[in-house]
C-alpha cells in the first residue's frame, strides 16, 4: 500500500531530472568562466601610505631641526630609520649648546670621555634617592627599547643608545646620572665666609627642581655636599688647574690699577683653592692720580677685596710681579695664582654677586 502511495512522487522527481541536470551543467560553466576571468584580471595591490620618509631630505632635516628634545624622542619611536635620524649628533649638539653650553665645558667632556671608555662613579656621588628623572630621558628610555629589531639581526643589538653620542651625554645630564666638574659661586648658599668666591665641585642636575647638587673636594678630611643650587651660581671652569694645584700666572706684568682679577686662596695647605674676585689698587705711596701714577711699573702689585671692611686683614694684599709663588700664613690664608679678567661678561657676573648694602 505504501509503495502505491509513493509512486506518483517518484514519477514527479524523474520528470524533473533533465531540468536539474541542465542547471548543474550551467552552474559548472559559470564557475569555469569566473575562474578564467580571475586569471586574466590582475590583482590590484594597495597603494602605499604616505610617510615622512618620502619627504625630500632637506625638508625632513628642517622639520627635525625644529623639534625639542622631547619631540625628537617622540619622533624616534615612529620607525627604525627615523630613530637613526633622531639620534644625530648635529641635532642634539644644538640642544646641548642651548641648555648646557654655559656650564658643561672642556673638563666635563674629558670626564665624559673617560667615563665612556672606562665607566666609573665619582666617590660619594651616588644617584639621588628620589629616583626622579626628566620627562625627556624617561620617554626616550621606553621609546628606545620598544623598537623591534630588524629582520636578520639579533634582538636588542640596535636598541642601545651609543654611549659616545651627544644624545647620550644630554640624557645623562638630564637624568642626573652624570656628575661633571664645574665651579659654584658663593658656595654654601652664600655663607659669609665664601662671598665673591668660586669653588670647584662635581655637580649633578635635578630635573624635578631645576637645580644642582654639588659635592666639593674634601676640606681637611671633611666632605661637603650642597643641594638646590640655581643655574646662576654655576659656571664652566675657566682654567684646567685642579683645585689643589697652583695656577701658573701669566698676567702679572700686565696688571694695573682698575683691572679686575681672580686669585686662588685657601685657608691652609690641606684645603683646596677657591677663586676670589678683586680689583687692582694703587700702592700706598701713590696719590691715585692718573697723571702721576706709576703703579704699573712697580714690582709690587696691590690687590684689593673691597667687599671686606676697611680694617679687615683680607682687605688688601701686596704681591710681587717677578716672583709670585703660593704665599701666606695660617692666620690670613694662602694666596695662589692670578688670572686677569678680560671679558666684560665675567666682570658683570661678579658685580651681580656683590653683597647687598656693601659699597662697591
Amino acid at each position: 500500500m505504501l509503495i502505491l502511495l509513493l509512486c506518483p512522487f517518484f514519477i514527479f522527481l524523474l520528470s524533473l531530472s533533465p531540468f536539474l541536470f541542465a542547471r548543474s551543467l550551467k552552474m559548472e560553466e559559470e564557475e569555469e568562466e569566473e575562474e578564467k576571468e580571475a586569471k586574466i584580471i590582475p590583482h590590484k595591490e594597495e597603494e602605499p601610505r604616505p610617510s615622512l620618509l618620502d619627504l625630500p631630505e632637506l625638508t625632513l632635516d628642517c622639520i627635525l631641526d625644529k623639534l625639542s628634545p622631547a619631540g625628537l624622542c617622540s619622533m624616534s619611536a615612529v620607525c627604525r630609520p627615523m630613530r637613526e635620524r633622531c639620534k644625530s649628533d648635529r641635532l642634539w649638539g644644538k640642544h646641548m649648546d642651548q641648555k648646557w653650553g654655559r656650564v658643561v665645558g672642556g673638563m666635563a667632556r674629558v670626564e665624559w670621555d673617560r667615563r665612556v671608555v672606562e665607566p666609573r662613579r665619582i666617590p660619594g656621588c651616588l644617584p639621588k634617592g628620589n629616583g626622579t628623572s626628566s620627562p625627556v630621558s624617561r620617554f626616550w628610555m621606553f621609546s628606545w627599547v620598544r623598537q623591534e629589531p630588524a629582520e636578520g639581526t639579533k634582538r636588542g643589538r640596535d636598541n642601545s643608545l651609543p654611549s659616545d653620542s651627544v644624545m647620550a651625554l644630554y640624557l645623562s645630564l638630564e637624568n642626573g646620572n652624570f656628575w661633571f666638574p664645574a665651579q659654584v659661586y658663593n658656595r654654601e648658599n652664600g655663607q659669609s665666609g665664601f662671598v665673591l668666591s668660586c669653588y670647584d665641585a662635581h655637580i649633578s642636575y635635578d630635573s624635578s627642581t631645576d637645580t644642582f647638587q654639588a659635592r666639593y673636594p674634601s676640606q681637611g678630611g671633611r666632605p661637603m655636599i650642597e643641594d638646590n643650587i640655581p643655574w646662576n651660581r654655576i659656571r664652566e671652569p675657566p682654567t684646567s688647574t685642579p683645585p689643589y694645584e697652583l695656577h701658573s700666572s701669566d698676567c702679572l706684568n700686565d696688571l694695573k690699577p682698575g683691572d679686575r682679577f681672580e686669585i686662588q686662596w685657601r685657608k691652609s695647605e690641606e684645603f683646596p683653592f677657591g677663586w676670589w674676585y678683586g680689583i687692582v689698587g694703587h700702592l700706598e705711596s701713590c696719590s691715585g692720580s692718573v697723571d702721576c701714577c706709576h703703579c704699573a711699573y712697580s714690582d709690587a702689585v696691590t690687590l684689593e677685596f673691597n667687599h671686606y671692611p676697611l680694617n679687615s686683614r683680607w682687605r688688601r694684599k701686596v704681591i710681587s710681579r717677578k716672583k709670585h709663588p703660593e704665599e701666606g700664613v695660617q692666620v690670613t690664608g694662602f694666596y695662589g695664582g692670578i688670572r686677569k679678567l678680560q671679558r666684560e661678561e665675567e666682570i658683570t657676573k661678579w658685580k651681580s654677586l656683590w653683597p647687598f648694602g656693601v659699597p662697591a
